[in-house]
């Protein structure tokens, strides 16, 4: 190939176009690629039981061996009827916002949470980032949901 004036022209502003361009493009790739479940080391709510906030009122340790992977992510489960459960309508007992913190979501953002933040409002289980934060939440409970029903899950992007 023998370089001609003009492919020495395409390459001298294709390199710098490349330059700016690449890194925008790889933010934006990373920002898309945000899980909708949050999860530590692909344990969904740290490894508690989600059923277990229902029966009895409380995060409890989910058992390593008894698991259900859903949303491309592992959930534990404390007995066999809770991992039933949960498998027959997951739904119905994951987290909302994807186990993300419910007052991050609100304001637009995304953040992890602890088991031990946690509320269910209307029969539905939310999550905090701290105690700190769900005090904070707690004060405008509709108005929060609202807002993350709004942001969600536009939020992942």
């Amino acid at each position: 190939m023998a370089f001609t004036r003009r492919r020495l022209l395409s390459f001298a502003v294709a390199v710098p176009a490349a330059a700016i361009f690449a890194p925008l493009a790889l933010s934006q790739a990373a920002r898309a690629t945000k899980p909708a479940v949050y999860a530590d080391d692909g344990i969904a709510i740290d490894g508690s039981d989600a059923v277990a906030y229902f029966t009895e009122g409380r995060p409890v340790a989910g058992k390593a061996d008894l698991t259900h992977d859903w949303m491309g992510v592992t959930w534990r489960f404390a007995s066999e009827e809770n991992r039933a459960a949960f498998a027959a309508r997951p739904e119905d007992y994951a987290p909302q916002y994807g186990g993300y913190c419910a007052y991050a979501v609100s304001e637009g953002y995304t953040a992890s949470t602890v088991p031990e933040a946690w509320k269910i409002v209307d029969g539905k289980l939310y999550l905090n980032y701290s105690r700190g934060i769900q005090r904070r939440w707690e004060r405008d409970i509709p108005g929060r949901i609202a807002a993350a029903d709004a942001n969600w899950p536009s939020v992942l992007s």
